[in-house]
């Protein structure tokens, strides 16, 4: 279930809206002010902040600004403020969309519904890139960097690169590695050639300072490095 923060000082306007984004299935969090969505914010996690553009307590686009530069959550405007300056101004201070009052709701639905659209193939994305500022590899485009120095990877040093981000944290047994890994011909890849990639990888990837293949003996291997 989506969860969604709404700051929005109308008290009908509030629990009209409220209401109907919780009868389409979402959960809704509702805040009268800036300074209430900011504890909501704080202590909950979710996926869309609603957010009017004149509050009691402040401005809704520097509210936006500064949460832009927090974390890229996706926000919507619903504000009455409708020159093509205010909008301008909206979208430049990281709106995802901006809808002006008054709006029709099967609008609004369409509007959020899209957004939800592109945070998921956004994610979709991500997941074939890793990039923790020093190392980078591109799953699609099968490319690699180090320190902005390309790499050279083997077919089977990406797909071995692969299943162990996918799984950062945990620890990827020796037996997994051996179903998932088969070379471009059909053949079966042994624990030998396993550990040859892993001790291959290490030499391109680690230094001194960064360490990202931890061994699991007896068990298999770990990627300490973000998901």
């Amino acid at each position: 279930m989506n969860k969604i923060l709404l700051i929005e000082d109308d008290k009908d306007l509030s629990l009209g809206l409220t209401y109907d984004l919780r009868a389409e299935g979402y959960q809704v969090y509702s805040a009268r002010n800036l300074g209430e969505g900011m504890t909501i914010l704080k202590e909950e996690e979710v996926d869309l902040l609603l957010l009017d553009g004149n509050l009691p307590d402040g401005d809704g686009f520097d509210f936006c600004r500064a949460i832009k530069t927090e974390e890229d959550l996706p926000v919507i405007f619903l504000t009455a403020r409708d020159l093509e300056a205010d909008e301008i101004t909206g979208f430049n201070c990281g709106a995802d969309d901006y809808i002006t009052k008054p709006f029709s709701m099967a609008v609004l639905h369409k509007r959020i519904e899209a957004v939800f659209r592109r945070g998921v193939h956004k994610n979709d994305a991500q997941k074939n890139l890793y990039n923790d500022g020093y190392l980078l590899i591109d799953f699609d485009s099968l490319t690699a960097y180090k320190d902005g120095e390309s790499l050279v990877l083997t077919p089977t040093e990406f797909k071995l690169l692969r299943l162990l981000i996918a799984n950062a944290q945990k620890v990827v047994t020796k037996t997994l590695i051996l179903e998932k890994l088969w070379d471009h011909a059909g053949n079966f890849v042994d624990e030998h050639t396993v550990a040859v990639n892993i001790n291959r990888l290490r030499k391109k990837l680690e230094d001194e300072t960064h360490q990202y293949i931890k061994t699991m003996y007896g068990m298999g291997y770990q990627w300490k490095g973000e998901k």
